[in-house]
């Protein structure tokens, strides 16, 4: 996953660049989801059962568990510390963030986050909750025509499949790898 490298170890942790978290990563999804079209086409030709938008979905949750604080790899020493400049950059853009809501809501976010400080991991499942479907997106967009390898839009009874580019007629996210544990996928 090329996530560390693109846009989010080097974003400014200042009061206005946390309006810049989602563009940062939504970018660096749709770099990531390009990148990995370019190497699945080629896998492709010996494992003709691989399909684009699980490859993608697996890729989504990796960044889903970066953004919450939960993601296990760290890699070689070189890794190690470009993930930890990442991290300490989360945390800060995280922390910045938490102070601008509790200036603006008082009391209620006062409690949901009261215990949440240094790593803020609830306010990042929030957030992560709050934009997975616009990251979806973003890593989807290069997509193009590729179906999830089963029906998972709408979910409920009748499930349908993604029309087009990995992607529910509706926006919703066709995956739930980003819920399911790192090690189990």
């Amino acid at each position: 996953l090329h996530l560390c490298h693109h846009n989010l170890e080097s974003i400014e942790t200042t009061s206005t660049a946390k309006h810049d978290l989602l563009a940062e990563v939504c970018m660096a999804a749709k770099y990531e989801g390009a990148s990995l079209q370019g190497y699945h086409d080629k896998h492709k030709g010996t494992n003709p059962d691989s399909q684009l938008c699980t490859v993608l979905a697996r890729s989504f949750a990796d960044i889903g568990d970066i953004i919450r604080g939960k993601d296990l790899f760290y890699g070689n020493t070189h890794e190690k510390t470009k993930r930890k400049q990442l991290e300490d950059n989360l945390r800060k853009i995280f922390e910045n963030i938490y102070k601008e809501l509790k200036n603006e809501k008082k009391g209620e976010l006062q409690t949901r986050y009261q215990k949440d400080g240094p790593d803020y991991y609830q306010l990042r499942e929030d957030w992560w909750a709050l934009n997975r479907e616009k990251v979806w997106s973003a890593i989807t967009c290069n997509a193009g025509g590729g179906k999830y390898f089963r029906n998972t839009c709408d979910g409920g009874q009748n499930p349908t499949e993604t029309q087009n580019n990995c992607r529910c007629i509706n926006f919703s996210v066709p995956t739930y790898f980003d819920y399911v544990p790192q090690y189990l996928r």
